[in-house]
């Protein structure tokens, strides 16, 4: 663990981590299925893990910390599935409403959340009602019904209601307009997204705000990922050259 002994002597220096670590968590089912478990336990452990490493990111100075729980497409999945994933979130919003104030860690749910159930919807507005009132929190993301071409999709709705209405030109529609109209509004983009499990794919996960994110993959299944996992992960982003672009 001496490189988490580096990351919190540095971290007031703000150059030791990156600002917004992402994860799509992966594997959940596979870990299940390789003890005999149904998927659901996987999932159960799942939400564990999500727990240690988000805390371990606000201790190690990681402002933004952003996970993809459930997407758009999940919903094909069996019922009975679908319906621990509801219960396992409306555990951790509760859990989350209790704790945030005195974690300091405010937690957002990101995605369409018109279709959640409605028991669901009003946990996250008290979640967001105490997030809001933190000072300088950490923010922890639930990306929950969340696909990037969905969501992309409604900001180029909401673009052309505006536009519609007059109240904006086509000239004046920049990356910036529609960075502002996304999910993620007033969050910077990830500069490391992670995919544990040994799938390499992105999966719909934050297409436009990934542009620039430097990727790692490993074979680790989500259940299994721990804080010197993410400690690997960060070392490998800290030997990538980002030039953005330039020389």
């Amino acid at each position: 663990m001496a490189l988490f002994n580096i990351f919190k002597k540095e971290k007031t220096a703000g150059a030791a981590v990156p600002q917004h670590i992402a994860i799509i968590m992966d594997g959940n089912g596979r870990w299940a299925k390789k003890r005999g478990l149904p998927r659901s336990a996987g999932h159960a452990v799942g939400a564990e893990t999500f727990r240690t490493i988000a805390t371990y990111c606000k201790d190690i100075g990681v402002k933004y910390f952003t996970v993809y729980a459930f997407s758009t497409e999940n919903w094909k999945r069996p019922q009975d599935e679908v319906n621990a994933l509801m219960d396992l979130f409306r555990k951790y919003l509760v859990e989350a409403a209790e704790t945030m104030a005195e974690k300091n860690i405010a937690v957002r749910v990101l995605g369409d959340l018109s279709v959640l159930p409605e028991d669901i919807q009003a946990l996250i507005r008290d979640c967001d009602k105490i997030a809001d009132q933190l000072e300088d929190p950490a923010v922890a993301c639930l990306c929950i019904n969340y696909g990037g071409r969905d969501e992309i999709k409604n900001a180029v709705r909401a673009i052309a209601q505006k536009v519609q209405e007059g109240a904006l030109t086509p000239e004046d529609i920049s990356e910036q307009t529609i960075t502002q109209h996304l999910y993620t509004a007033g969050m910077p983009d990830p500069d490391l997204i992670i995919r544990p499990s040994g799938e390499i794919r992105i999966s719909n996960f934050l297409l436009w705000q990934s542009a620039y994110a430097e990727y790692y993959f490993t074979d680790i299944l989500w259940p299994d990922f721990k804080p010197e996992d993410l400690d690997r992960a960060i070392e490998e982003f800290h030997r990538r050259s980002r030039r953005f672009g330039g020389v």
